[in-house]
């Protein structure tokens, strides 16, 4: 859509400014006010216009008033040098792309990049030849329609690799992607389209009043059992094993653990090892409340022993691996009740915290949640230091394994 300033046109990339005078003050000032607006950004040429304006109307008002006007010099448009002009809104959806994932993928871990790249790649495999100007709010409606048919598994399987999402529409089968995965989609197009709009490749973002309607129930998580977590340590599984003894007794989230390093781990005399949740060259952290530290049960002082003195705790493992492998060690556990996954342990330490009898705002101090003590939870963490390493110590050894 070109851009429209009253009185001013665009020439040979530069603004002018014509307005005719009254006709009957045409004999003394001439036919119009003619003056190069010297820009070629509309934005700039449009205060100038502005002021052209006040201009011809203080020249109206001298005419008429029979005072002396001095007459406008006319125009003389020289034509400039410019170099390349990209215009906005020419590049293709395929070109932009490329651009978006490779600054993404240097901003962004592993694990969220493969998701940002998976529904850019959907977007471009149907819109990747367009001009990124001709996308419309209809052509995000189609995008929702199409992805809401895809499958639950068929993004997954190594015979639709490369699929764009025309393909993997017509190989999905059964039951489809969650309403909560749609959206995670059509937000991480939204956020490369909004970044177009940055960049000035595109006016606006067509797709901001664009949404998914459907409506899903969130998946729980359910605390693990005794006999379930009994049947998982039995297994004394060699990979993850490890990692899951640490996260049952200390409450951390599968990649706080799975990215320790030995600097993480602090020796406080009588009070044993803690480990200190920080962000390192492994990992970073979900928000700013998980930045904590956590003592470790004197049940993990063995397990500590067994992992190397340097660098990484459990070298080689991802928050992949230990999901993919306790999906399997569940399997092998016989353990099949909806909701017991990994993220479980997490679950099972905030259980028996509570059934010892330890105030959740203490427990929530060493999982990482922001305290709700009290409705006023924000003035509480302004004024309270905080329970202290004995406190801490004291609670997590009131958890132990069945």
């Amino acid at each position: 859509m070109s851009v429209r300033i009253q009185y001013a046109y665009l020439k040979q990339q530069t603004w002018l400014y014509r307005r005719n005078y009254p006709k009957d003050l045409q004999g003394v000032l001439g036919q119009a006010l003619k003056q190069s607006l010297k820009t070629g950004d509309a934005r700039v040429a449009k205060a100038r216009a502005a002021e052209v304006n006040a201009k011809y109307e203080e020249i109206i008002a001298k005419a008429k008033a029979g005072l002396a006007v001095e007459k406008p010099k006319p125009v003389t448009v020289v034509a400039p040098v410019f170099a390349p002009v990209t215009m906005i809104g020419k590049v293709t959806v395929a070109d932009l792309a490329k651009a978006y994932l490779n600054r993404r993928s240097n901003e962004l871990q592993h694990g969220g990049f493969k998701s940002v790249r998976f529904s850019v790649g959907l977007f471009v495999s149907v819109y990747g030849g367009r001009a990124i100007g001709t996308l419309t709010r209809e052509d995000g409606l189609s995008f929702i329609r199409k992805v809401a048919q895809l499958g639950r598994h068929v993004g997954k399987s190594c015979k639709t690799k490369g699929y764009g999402l025309d393909r993997l529409v017509a190989a999905s089968e059964g039951e489809t992607i969650s309403p909560q995965t749609q959206r995670r989609i059509v937000r991480q197009v939204g956020h490369f389209l909004d970044w177009a709009v940055y960049e000035g490749q595109l006016g606006s973002n067509p797709f901001t009043t664009v949404r998914v309607e459907a409506k899903g129930k969130v998946n729980r998580y359910e605390a693990m059992t005794e006999e379930e977590v009994r049947r998982l340590l039995a297994l004394e599984d060699p990979r993850i094993g490890a990692v899951l003894r640490v996260c049952l007794l200390s409450g951390m989230r599968a990649g706080e653990a799975a990215g320790l390093v030995r600097e993480d781990l602090v020796w406080k005399g009588n009070l044993g090892w803690f480990a200190w949740i920080r962000p390192n060259e492994v990992r970073s952290l979900k928000t700013e409340a998980a930045e904590r530290v956590v003592p470790l049960h004197s049940a993990l002082t063995p397990v500590l022993a067994q992992c190397p003195q340097s660098g990484r705790l459990f070298p080689g493992l991802s928050v992949n691996m230990v999901t993919k492998r306790f999906a399997e060690m569940r399997k092998a556990a016989g353990i099949g009740r909806p909701g017991v996954v990994f993220h479980s342990t997490r679950k099972w330490f905030v259980t028996q915290c509570e059934r010892a009898g330890v105030p959740e705002h203490f427990t929530a101090s060493i999982v990482g949640h922001q305290s709700a003590r009290s409705e006023n939870r924000m003035t509480y963490g302004i004024y309270s230091a905080g329970i202290s390493d004995e406190q801490k110590r004291g609670i997590v050894e009131k958890v132990g394994l069945p």
